[in-house]
């Protein structure tokens, strides 16, 4: 029904975005990685998708159509409803969200809101044909990120950046400047800390 919208940000509450066009205020449920790329004040353009319940109505939205395409996918796998597909790409982008089904990485998947690890392989064997991005290109994409989550010290360095009040992308992109695979968790959350503030 609405292919996106154009406004003014008039509010951010966490994972909400309050979109402002032509006098009406259009509460988009949104995610974490897509709430923090904007700014009150901003003008964008989001992308969207009208979620149709018995009993709700409820509208989605994202600043990439990247991101929207994942959101479709995640909703066509059954038992996921669009709540926990959000929150599926509110823990990971989805670059690496493709990563991670390409990869069969079900651990990771299942470390999301809502999901457990029986939820995860059902993403892994109703997405995997689904998926279009490639190994080589999430091996490029963020290989300081990849090289965290096999050292299995991402979430704790990115839960301690966002836990101060940063959000996910300043936190992965301090972590991708200072990385260095000798260091460990403390000295890596310090040198984020450090380059965050600088």
């Amino acid at each position: 029904m609405y292919e996106y919208i154009k406004g003014v940000v008039s509010e951010i509450i966490l994972d909400k975005i309050i979109l402002e066009n032509n006098g009406i205020g259009y509460r988009i449920n949104s995610t974490m990685n897509s709430a923090g790329q904007i700014r009150k004040g901003d003008e964008t353009l989001i992308y969207t998708y009208l979620v149709v319940r018995e009993d709700e109505m409820s509208l989605y939205g994202f600043t990439t159509r990247h991101e929207l395409e994942y959101f479709k996918h995640l909703i066509s796998v059954s038992k996921i409803g669009p709540k926990v597909g959000a929150a599926i790409l509110s823990t990971y982008t989805p670059q690496q969200l493709g990563a991670y089904i390409i990869n069969k990485d079900i651990n990771a998947i299942a470390k999301s809101p809502g999901v457990g690890k029986k939820t995860a392989e059902r993403i892994v064997l109703e997405l995997k044909d689904k998926v279009k991005i490639t190994p080589l290109e999430t091996l490029t994409m963020e290989p300081e990120l990849l090289k965290l989550a096999d050292a299995g010290t991402d979430h704790e360095v990115l839960d301690a950046l966002m836990s101060l009040g940063y959000s996910r992308i300043e936190g992965e992109k301090a972590i991708k400047a200072i990385y260095n695979e000798q260091d460990s968790t403390e000295e890596l959350i310090k040198k984020a800390l450090k380059w965050l503030v600088r």
